[in-house]
Formats: C-alpha cells, sequence, structure tokens
C-alpha cells in the first residue's frame, strides 16, 4: 500500500529573494500509518485464527480421550492433563501451518496473473495477504512460546533453581541449534530458522520507502523459503503426522495446488520484466536467464517430486511398533543452507538496491 503524497505546506505567499523553496516532506523510512492500519485489519483474522486453534486444541484432546492420538502412543505421559500447555502448543502450530498456507496462496494470487473471479480484486487480495502474514507470525511466536512454557512447567532441564530452568527452556525454545536430542535436534532447529526468516521477510513491505519497491519485491520472494521450512518441521516433528497415514498424505497432497500455482506464477509472470523470453528484443543476459529458467526447472521437479510421493505413499513417515529411523540431514547441512541462502539474499538486495543520483 503505497503512502500518502505530502503536498508542500506553504500558504501560497511568494518567497523573498534568494530563499530556496520549500522541499517536499519526504516519505518516513517506515510506513507506520500502513504498519498500524495492517495491525488494526489484523484483528478479525486473529480472532478467527484463535478460534481455528480452539477447535485444533479440542480435536487433539478427544482424541487424547477416544486413545487414537499417536502422540500419546509416541509419549504416554502426554495423556496427563497436566501438559495442556503442550497440546495448546500443538495446536498454534498447526493454526500457524494454516495459516501460512493460505498466506502463501494468497500472495501467489496477487502477483501471478489476475485471477477469474471478479469478488477478489487485487487491492483485496493485497490486503488480505498482508494481514494473514502478520497473523501467521503472531501464530508461529504462540507455538513456540506455548512450548517455553510447558518446559518451564515440567522442569524440562531438571534444574535446581527457577532461573535456571527458565533460562534452559528459553534456550531450548528459542535458540536456533540448541536443543539437545532427538528429532527436535533438527526438527526444533528448522522451526525457529523459520520463525526467525518470516520476521523480516514479513515485514520488509513496511520498509519499501528505504529499500524501494524492487528490492522488497525481490526480497519478499525468499518467503517461500519459510513456508517450506514450516512444512518440513511439520512432517518432521508434529508427532500428529508421526506415522503413516491417511493424514500426514494428505498433508503432503495439500501441496501440490501452491507447487502448480507456483509453477503457474513463474509460467506467466504479471510483470512483462518477469518473463521468460528466449528471443527477441527483452531477451535477459545469460545470468538472469540462466537464474530464471533454473528456478522454473526447479519448482517442477519439486511438483513432480510431492505427486510421486502422495501417489507413492511413500512419504517418511514412522511405522507403528518399529523403532523411529535416524534424521537427515545433520543441523550443520541445514547450518550450510542458511550460509547460502543468506548469501543469495545479500546478493539479491545489492543488484535491487535503489539507484541514487549524484
Amino acid at each position: 500500500m503505497a503512502g500518502p503524497v505530502v503536498p508542500d505546506l506553504g500558504d501560497g505567499t511568494p518567497e523573498p529573494p534568494g530563499t530556496a523553496a520549500p522541499r517536499a516532506r519526504r516519505r518516513p523510512r517506515l510506513d507506520r500509518a500502513g504498519l498500524r492500519a495492517d495491525l488494526r485489519a489484523t484483528l478479525p483474522d486473529a480472532g478467527l485464527a484463535l478460534l481455528v486453534t480452539g477447535l485444533i486444541f479440542g480435536w487433539l484432546w478427544i482424541r487424547i480421550e477416544n486413545g487414537t492420538s499417536s502422540t500419546v502412543e509416541v509419549m504416554p505421559h502426554l495423556a496427563d492433563p497436566r501438559h495442556w500447555m503442550y497440546w495448546l502448543c500443538q495446536a498454534f502450530g498447526w493454526s500457524a501451518l494454516l495459516w501460512a498456507y493460505v498466506t502463501v496462496l494468497l500472495g501467489l494470487l496477487r502477483s501471478g496473473t489476475r485471477p477469474p473471479w471478479a469478488w477478489l480484486t487485487a487491492a483485496r487480495t493485497e490486503k488480505l495477504h498482508r494481514t494473514t502474514s502478520l497473523t501467521t507470525v503472531a501464530l508461529m511466536f504462540l507455538h513456540a512460546f506455548m512450548l517455553f512454557l510447558e518446559f518451564v512447567r515440567s522442569d524440562h532441564a531438571d534444574s535446581a533453581s527457577w532461573v535456571g530452568r527458565v533460562a534452559s527452556a528459553f534456550a531450548e525454545s528459542f535458540v536456533p541449534g540448541y536443543y539437545p536430542s532427538g528429532t527436535g535436534r533438527l526438527a526444533i532447529l528448522i522451526g525457529l530458522l523459520a520463525f526467525y526468516l518470516a520476521i523480516p521477510l514479513s515485514l520488509a513491505y513496511y520498509l519499501r520507502h528505504a529499500t524501494g519497491a524492487r528490492m522488497w519485491r525481490a526480497l519478499h520472494r525468499f518467503i517461500i523459503v519459510v513456508y517450506v521450512l514450516s512444512v518440513w518441521h511439520t512432517l518432521l516433528y508434529g508427532t500428529s503426522v508421526w506415522f503413516d497415514g491417511l493424514f500426514r498424505s494428505f498433508v503432503w497432497a495439500l501441496q501440490v495446488p501452491l507447487g502448480l500455482l507456483l509453477l503457474l506464477r513463474l509460467a506467466r509472470p504479471a510483470r512483462p520484466s518477469e518473463r521468460l523470453e528466449l528471443r527477441g528484443e527483452r531477451r535477459p543476459t545469460p545470468a538472469p536467464l540462466t537464474a530464471r529458467l533454473s528456478g522454473r526447472l526447479l519448482v517442477a521437479a519439486a511438483v513432480v517430486g510431492v505427486v510421486a510421493v502422495v501417489v507413492s505413499g511413500m512419504d517418511g513417515g514412522r511405522t507403528p511398533g518399529l523403532p523411529s529411523p535416524g534424521t537427515w540431514p545433520e543441523p550443520w547441512v541445514v547450518w550450510l543452507g542458511l550460509g547460502l541462502l543468506t548469501v543469495a539474499v545479500a546478493v539479491t538486495a545489492y543488484l535491487r538496491r535503489p539507484s541514487r543520483p549524484a
């Protein structure tokens, strides 16, 4: 949402000779007015998210009561009602993933060719995309915060002091790479990286006056990495989809429409400058041409891979009664990927930096 143009504040009287004309007021680097407006518009969306989280919490509790919870099968002690904060953590995680899905869907609809539905205008789609994005970040925080509270309540680290208990719970819940053991050693690392990447990439829109529209649009595209990490975290650590079954396959299958929509958005971008022109005057230089073509091929391969997983049923789930396989990759591979992503973001920001007049 572009900021309003602020007119000159003169009263129309001529300036004395030699006096410079008043300069137009510069737009603030942070779009505070836009952020406040979007936060207000987020309230109904956030209320709906809390309602959905409550329904998911109730569904998880019903599964505990009727003995169908795969989480209790993995960790029987969680059937105790005292662990309600852990179950609320799970509920916030699922609602965060759902809102992330809707946010990515709206973003792809907004940045691609216009949808055929008259009611889904570009302005409405963009507004919904921003509000659901803010709600998603809040839900991700609450997901981690409830895990922190559960660790504090249960004295997860068996600390002798209250300060040690809180410090250990905070580190395991909010410090990437600190969680020491099991699947969480990799899964919590991935989830926290998704959370910490989501904050700047989601809020970059409100700094577009400082970065320029080209840089903001280029950086915002990396948000798809946040969504991929979120799904990976869920499939790796979500005990509700721990085992092979219909629900885990359903989560995989939900990714196919997003992949196809992303592929369509790359094949038919709304902006002419982003189209893959192999001939003619608009043909880009070899480096951008290679990057655009590689991106389209990578997304197409990912879509084919997800479809193959759904059709074959080989989705990486555990088998009840058998020991869990070791996690892959090692955390150092994730850190290496984060380093490469950081380099890619830095290079993109440099290439898309706003030009400044001499």
